[in-house]
């Protein structure tokens, strides 16, 4: 089956959804439905909130109605003919629609994204095509199955209710988000079933409680997370296998303030596309600043500080740093979107000749990072370009950006990236590639990124001087490797389940006394650890030996280290390792070589 086919089932599974709500509650008024990745939901309105129970009664109807055969069918009406049903059936959130529609040609339920409704693309709208479902009528440009007979009734399960504002919007009446997971076949779903209780095992906020990595606080506020010491060890971890890479290929640190005027977004185009989620601050002086979205713009004021040769190019500016984005409330969840970030950034100032060594060099970088973790083969690459229907929603000039995109979509090819091209994927100020990563739920999250920006330097008046004595404006690449500290470490936590590898491991080794007597002799050999750059804790506690081993398989320390009177005598260690279990007796100075060369290695065993 093609994915086309899949999404027909599943946008009919949620007009079948829909009549059999109208069906048990005829008092259900009626938002929006359409497909998403792995299934479907509607946004329903009803006097009360449904339960686990009644989820199931739902879940049954719809079966009923899929048994009976019933046929989809498509009408054209005259839109004040669809008002007037509409109106009569007190279906409001349908009636405001199709005003919008009549009045403004649009809806902003589809500006948002919910693409459930009327083609809108053209300027005046007198018609508009309804599904008839059995008794059930939706407003809906299709396209659907023929005949609910093409549904497998084992194929689909409705997963879960949540709570969603009309139109995305807190001001507008809270409804009720039914969702619902749909495949081909029974077995697709028990395949998408078992992934999901995998996930849940994996999933990074629970895994981050239990590993003390990170916490948050409702007098902090949401959004804004805290990472404890081990957190903060595998952040500095990153940002140090970062900088090896970044020193190999004379990439220079900068640091920037977390404040900026206004003007400075304004400039590069930022205040307008992030109008709504600026940070702004006013000072005891009335001097208003905001919260930096982005750091390109700044990097623009480093390279402006002084005059540029052709012979100093390129110049590359990494920084690891902090953004902010008033995201909202509903859309904020553990690491994966959150108000303040640290981003892995960088911005290079190059000529027009030496855009794709640079960008080949990215690559380059990227490909490397990912593999050394595991990660490598996990993904797609997306080559993201501008939307030819909206040119307005861009910066620069027509001839830069063709010379971009050609350009990345060579660098794309020579480098075997399979790459996408995706319309309308591309940044305000150019094109780019996207690595697109898949986290243990089978989603994908954007981490790397290689962006060409002929727009910014121009705005910003940047220039060198040419061999001929010439002014001319650079070429910036903006570029991460990571991107995000929060969404990597979550995919991360994910990945490995919580099980790191020993070079990123927050606690790389625990030493376990078997009973107090040997409690000096552990702390012996921690200590020597410590001293080889080893991350190491003793447990003297009084637990016994089973419950100690215990608590390290629960915290996934790599290695416990127990010692007995056996140990003491030969000065050595009985190593057990993760989910491997006992490796045998080793002198301490052994194990801590072979442990240091895996780290130095940066192993994935």
């Amino acid at each position: 089956m093609t994915d086309a086919n899949l999404d027909k089932i599943r946008h009919s599974l949620a007009h079948i959804m829909a009549a059999a709500v109208q069906k048990l509650h005829p008092e259900a008024q009626f938002g929006v439905g359409p497909v998403i990745e792995n299934g479907f939901y509607y946004d329903i309105k009803l006097d009360n909130p449904l339960d686990a129970q009644e989820l199931k009664k739902v879940q049954k109807e719809m079966k009923k109605l899929i048994s009976a055969k019933i046929d989809f069918v498509r009408e054209e009406w005259p839109i004040d003919e669809a008002i007037k049903y509409f109106k009569e059936h007190k279906q409001g959130f349908k009636v405001e629609l199709l005003q919008d529609l009549k009045t403004k040609g649009t809806t902003a339920v589809a500006d948002a994204g919910d693409s459930d409704l009327i083609d809108n693309s053209v300027e005046k709208i007198t018609t508009v095509s309804v599904y008839k479902t059995g008794n059930f009528i939706d407003l809906c440009r299709g396209p659907h199955i023929k005949n609910t007979s093409e549904i497998d009734v084992d194929s689909f399960k409705l997963d879960k209710v949540a709570g969603a504002y009309w139109r995305g919007n807190e001001n507008n009446p809270q409804m009720q988000r039914i969702y619902g997971v749909a495949f081909e076949n029974k077995a697709g779903l028990e395949v998408y079933q078992q992934m999901v209780i995998e996930a849940e095992k994996r999933d990074h906020r629970k895994l981050g409680q239990q590993l003390d990595l990170f916490t948050f606080s409702d007098l902090v506020g949401p959004g804004l997370p805290l990472y404890t010491p081990k957190g903060t060890v595998l952040i500095n971890q990153l940002k140090a296998a970062l900088n090896e890479i970044s020193n190999k290929y004379d990439m220079q640190p900068v640091s920037i303030p977390h404040l900026a005027k206004l003007d400075l977004y304004k400039i590069s185009g930022h205040a307008e596309k992030f109008e709504d989620e600026l940070f702004k601050v006013e000072s005891h002086y009335k001097q208003e600043f905001v919260l930096k979205p982005v750091n390109c713009p700044h990097h623009t004021q480093i390279y402006a500080s002084r005059p540029r040769s052709y012979r100093d190019l390129p110049i590359r500016y990494i920084e690891q740093t902090m953004q902010y984005r008033d995201e909202k409330p509903g859309q904020i969840g553990g690491l994966q979107r959150t108000r303040g970030f640290t981003v892995d950034d960088g911005h290079t100032f190059c000529r027009v000749d030496q855009i794709k060594h640079e960008a080949e060099m990215i690559a380059e970088i990227i490909e490397s990072f990912y593999k050394n973790l595991g990660l490598w083969g996990n993904h797609w690459v997306s080559l993201s370009v501008r939307d030819p229907k909206k040119p307005e929603a861009y910066i620069g000039e027509p001839s830069d950006w063709d010379e971009a995109e050609q350009m990345l979509k060579e660098i794309a090819q020579e480098r075997g990236l399979d790459a996408k091209r995706m319309e309308g994927e591309a940044a305000i100020y150019g094109p780019k590639l996207d690595f697109m990563f898949k986290d243990a739920l089978g989603r994908e999250t954007q981490l790397a990124t290689i962006q060409l920006d002929f727009a910014m330097p121009k705005r910003f008046e940047l220039v060198y001087t040419d061999e001929t004595g010439k002014e001319k404006n650079p070429v910036m690449i903006h570029r991460a490797i990571l991107g995000s500290f929060e969404r990597f470490i979550m995919l991360l936590i994910e990945h490995f389940a919580g099980a790191f590898p020993v070079w990123l491991a927050p606690e790389q080794a625990r030493v376990l006394p078997v009973s107090d007597k040997f409690n000096k002799y552990a702390h012996e050999v921690a200590l020597k650890l410590k001293e080889a750059g080893v991350r190491v804790e003793t447990d003297d506690s009084s637990e016994s030996l089973g419950k100690k081993i215990r608590n390290v398989e629960m915290m996934k320390v790599p290695y416990a280290l127990i010692v007995g009177e056996k140990e003491q005598k030969s000065r050595s260690v009985s190593v057990r390792r993760y989910q491997k279990g006992d490796e045998g007796q080793q002198k301490v100075n052994v194990f801590i070589t072979t442990l240091l060369k895996n780290i130095s290695d940066k192993s994935l065993n």
